[in-house]
């Protein structure tokens, strides 16, 4: 597989053309992938690595991908996040000459208390609509999803009573090509403050493919023409995304931007690590100092958090399926 960001720089070139069982070069298959990036400017760089490693692992040896990387204009940036665009992203003006053929469309922090009412709504649902006749599959992730129902079938968010963050197991509800091959339950990070209605969303024409007893619904889609997936989870996440979010929580708490301690995400750290951050906890809320953070020793994540990682398997799929001969 060849890997290539927008301006051709290359981060891996295998053998393009291996042979089939019978002996016979194998064609490579060329497919477009569009990542819309609209993380915020700490996590806007591990985003990019992570999708490009997520989707140079999932795809076969004859698929050749080219990824480039946009950004929402409306979204604010410090001066080293512009920097970091300016190098390596294309203008999304020009998404619509480059023949993707799937996009990966990734959430973002909330600023405001309605969706419609963010900075980058305009430029976020003109994306939905650009999609639906102009990708075979677009992946929505997180706030994306949330902002990709609303725009599309007034399926408004709900504030969660308290954030969701970590680990949970989920399990298929029924088959489909996104899940297929892929045991259950799997185990997906989540990181969020608002959920979507299941049952609203499937009144209105959703499939329902994974959910959890703990968190609702995980991955849903539809199809119109574009074949839409959305993640309420994060399976893209690597092993350390979860931590370096609490973090930076922590570190917002200690500082006065948020009067609320961050809750530990679940089934994350090892038993002895969570012993270590709830008596950190404890001494934080009393000296609120924003250097005791340099305080905290090494963490340790739970031993089985990669068992059931569907990640790649999900993304494989949707490759298979992007590169599937109509």
């Amino acid at each position: 597989m060849t890997l290539l960001f927008d301006r051709h720089r290359r981060i891996t070139s295998p053998a393009l053309a291996p042979a089939d069982f019978d002996g016979r070069a194998r064609r490579p298959i060329e497919l477009t992938i569009g990542l819309v990036n609209n993380m915020p400017d700490s996590a806007l760089k591990a985003t990019d690595v992570q999708i490009a490693r997520l989707l140079q692992q999932s795809a076969s040896r004859h698929v050749r991908l080219r990824l480039h990387c946009f950004s929402l204009p409306s979204i604010p940036r410090s001066h080293a996040a512009r920097s970091h665009l300016a190098q390596a992203y294309t203008d999304i003006d020009r998404i619509d000459g480059l023949g993707i053929d799937g996009l990966i469309v990734t959430g973002a922090e909330p600023i405001a208390a309605r969706l419609r009412e963010e900075p980058y709504w305009s430029d976020l649902s003109s994306i939905v609509d650009w999609a639906r006749t102009n990708t075979r599959s677009t992946i929505w992730s997180c706030l994306a999803a949330h902002a990709a129902v609303l725009h599309l079938d007034d399926i408004e968010r709900q504030r969660l009573a308290g954030k969701c963050s970590g680990v949970y197991e989920c399990v298929k509800v029924r088959d489909d090509w996104l899940t297929d091959g892929i045991e259950t339950p799997l185990k997906v990070p989540h990181s969020r403050l608002n959920a979507v209605n299941e049952p609203l969303l499937a009144a209105r024409g959703y499939d329902i493919l994974t959910r959890s007893d703990e968190v609702g619904v995980d991955i849903f889609a539809r199809s119109m023409p574009s074949r839409f997936v959305f993640f309420q989870g994060h399976p893209e996440y690597d092993a350390l995304s979860l931590q370096r979010e609490y973090m930076r929580d922590i570190a917002r708490f200690l500082a006065g931007q948020r009067d609320d301690y961050p809750r530990l995400p679940k089934s994350y750290f090892s038993a002895e690590t969570e012993a270590v951050l709830n008596a950190f906890e404890a001494r934080a809320k009393v000296r609120r100092d924003p250097t005791l953070a340099a305080e905290l020793p090494g963490l340790t994540l739970r031993t089985d958090l990669a068992s059931g990682c569907a990640a790649q398997a999900l993304f494989r799929n949707w490759i298979g399926y992007l590169g599937q001969v109509e």
